[in-house]
């Protein structure tokens, strides 16, 4: 119970550290707005590299890491279609939308005419 808390302490100070970090790194890019692009850039990166190492230390940093592994690992079981496969799929949806644009000018049309006719 004592290690949780503990920890729990440090994972609050870690992401106190993280926010101080972004926080720095906002307010440091409008400070420096007249420094070069590229060397803004290089900082905001540089600061955001370390806020996510200090973030991965936590235990939602570490819940968080293993949740990409496990993506990474279930996009790799994933059969993508064949080039075949996509090129058919996209002909059968272009074909029904356009069925379904037609039938919808058709009763526009219909509606409008109608309407036309009951005004005068």
């Amino acid at each position: 119970m004592s290690v949780e808390t503990n920890a729990g302490r440090l994972d609050s100070l870690k992401w106190a550290v993280v926010v101080a970090l972004l926080a720095v790194g906002i307010i440091g890019n409008s400070y420096f707005s007249a420094e070069s692009l590229l060397y803004r850039v290089l900082g905001i990166v540089a600061i955001a590299i370390v806020a996510a190492l200090i973030a991965l230390q936590t235990a939602k940093g570490v819940a968080f890491w293993t949740l990409v592994k496990s993506s990474r690992t279930e996009i790799r079981k994933v059969v993508w279609p064949t080039r075949q496969e996509t090129v058919q799929t996209t002909l059968i949806v272009v074909v029904f939308v356009l069925l379904v644009a037609l039938m919808l000018w058709g009763l526009d049309s219909l509606l409008g005419w109608l309407v036309s006719l009951v005004i005068g």
